[in-house]
């Protein structure tokens, strides 16, 4: 048994910290509250004052391939006191996998999920989180069904219909993951080829996972001009499959979206959930977001390419019709482009050698560097590099994330990409001390109770880990032990490879983070 004494214990439930005790035996919490809880025959750890909280949740991270493969895995995560990452968000996963689409997936995942050996392949969810089991991992991890790979396997990349054969394919699928013990269902509405797909589509494949007790989250359709109606399509969707739903990574894009269009958007959820419809919403606390570059190409010209996008743009053709069309505003879906503009938009990461020197360059002073116009870059950096190519965007406006954030039905996340290259987004190494830094310490906004909360029980309840996420008797002993004043993130924009600094303790499961202490957890049955 281990006692910890001398701490302030924040609990995770939203309370402001006490001066407490904890006593851990295995890998439960056994008991917990103020001093003193008694003479034990334990371990005793002295938290000289610290505060000690439950291990942080980040239900949005895209490690599903470096969990398999970095050997490193774990280290970064650590480091910002995160004892459980969720992976399969918006609809990117590497199951379930057809063979004949596993270049295309692969090839589509890589900006960011990161590069896969060229020999995995995953037909089932079941058999790539029995690979993630087999594995010993230095924290926690949950598994959701991607819909935008299950919607690959079942029909392709194409813009194909979801017939009743392509429709009962992926109703197996999403069978075959629940079962399996995933925690829900996530979709990329945004991405191909989920973009082609209907209300009815998604709301058929929650519906099979509301089946299991999972829920639904998802990347919206539209993050600027139409952030409220992409919200109520997927309230729409939780309506007709009966199941809750949440709003991935909730911001509003679009210098001329600031301010205004996120009340919109507030506005349609809180209505919804004055109904009495679950839906709550996550978000990272950065003004910048990152993504692959296909996701910029405007849909005709996706409708033109067909299935091998890059193979298009290096065609004049292809060049061509991406020059007239990236420069257009769209009724049906937000083009980045004349949204925020190329000086915006940055290149973070690129598969080919010879394009990596433009990691940190926007597209205006890359493309003026190689004597090109912006589209024309554009082109080449997809077709050369096959589409893996990273890109951050800045795309919003910091009261706005700020507005977002304070919200009480909404969790911290750090959407984190495992692309690669020199520039990644910060909030890969900073999300969660940076949330405390600025958030609780600098802006006052939220006091320090409720801002863990948002980072452990809220997530928690909202992914079904009913025994993590609070300090309480027959709960997961996932701990953190730290100096609020202390811990820290150290990534910038500029110099992102920083490990954050300042924590005094982890546990995980009742043991030091280290290789073998985390688990696959799995949704209770």
């Amino acid at each position: 048994m281990i006692h910890i004494k001398n701490a302030r214990i924040c609990d995770g439930t939203g309370a402001e910290p006490y001066p407490g005790e904890l006593l851990v035996k295995g890998d439960k919490i056994a008991a917990v509250g103020p001093a003193p809880l008694g003479d034990l025959d334990a371990q005793v750890w002295d938290a000289k004052g610290e505060a000690v909280t439950p291990g942080f949740i980040d239900a949005h991270r895209h490690c599903d391939l470096a969990a398999l493969y970095d050997e490193g895995f774990g280290e970064i995560e650590l480091s910002q006191g995160i004892t459980t990452a969720v992976m399969g968000n918006c609809g990117l996963a590497p199951a379930p996998c057809a063979p004949e689409h596993r270049e295309e997936l692969y090839s589509f995942l890589e900006p960011c999920l990161g590069s896969a050996p060229e020999g995995s392949f995953f037909p089932l969810v079941s058999g790539f989180m029995a690979a993630l089991d087999a594995k010993e991992h230095k924290l926690n991890l949950g598994v959701l069904g991607a819909t935008g790979a299950i919607t690959t396997a079942a029909k392709g990349y194409g813009c194909v219909p979801f017939d009743e054969s392509a429709r009962a394919k992926a109703g197996m699928y999403v069978r075959d993951a629940m079962e399996a013990g995933a925690l829900g269902l996530s979709c990329g509405i945004m991405y191909t080829p989920e973009c082609y797909s209907a209300t009815e589509d998604f709301a058929f494949m929650a519906r099979v996972a509301g089946g299991y007790g999972g829920y639904l989250t998802a990347h919206i359709r539209g993050e600027g001009n139409t952030l409220t109606q992409s919200v109520e399509e997927v309230l729409e969707i939780g309506r007709r499959a009966g199941v809750g739903v949440n709003i991935s990574h909730f911001k509003v894009t679009g210098l001329k979206n600031h301010g205004k269009g996120i009340e919109t958007a507030i506005a349609a959820l809180e209505r919804a959930r004055a109904q009495g419809q679950d839906c709550t919403a996550d978000c990272y606390p950065y003004t910048g977001g990152s993504t692959t570059i296909l996701s910029l190409v405007p849909p005709t010209v996706l409708a033109a390419a067909g299935a091998d996008v890059p193979g298009f743009l290096g065609t004049p053709e292809g060049q061509g019709l991406l020059a007239k069309e990236i420069g257009k505003e769209f009724a049906d879906w937000d083009n980045m482009v004349p949204s925020i503009g190329w000086g915006r938009i940055v290149v973070s990461s690129a598969a080919k050698e010879e394009w990596r020197g433009l990691a940190g360059k926007n597209f205006t002073e890359a493309a003026q560097g190689l004597g090109l116009t912006e589209a024309a870059l554009f082109c080449r950096l997809c077709a050369e590099n096959q589409g893996k190519v990273g890109v951050i965007v800045m795309s919003m406006a910091q009261a706005d994330v700020d507005r977002v954030l304070a919200l009480p039905y909404v969790s911290l996340i750090s959407d984190s990409l495992y692309g690669g290259g020199d520039m990644p987004h910060p909030r890969l190494y900073g999300s969660f001390p940076k949330f405390l830094r600025e958030y609780v310490r600098e802006k006052r906004l939220l006091p320090f109770g409720e801002a863990v909360k948002k980072m452990t029980s809220l997530p928690a309840q909202r992914l079904g880990l009913g025994d993590r996420g609070v300090l309480a008797p027959g709960m997961a002993a996932d701990l953190l032990q730290f100096d609020p004043a202390a811990f820290t993130d150290r990534a910038t924009w500029e110099n992102p490879k920083q490990l954050a600094v300042g924590l005094t303790r982890v546990l995980v499961n009742g043991k030091p983070a280290g290789p073998g202490a985390g688990r696959l957890l799995r949704r209770a049955d």
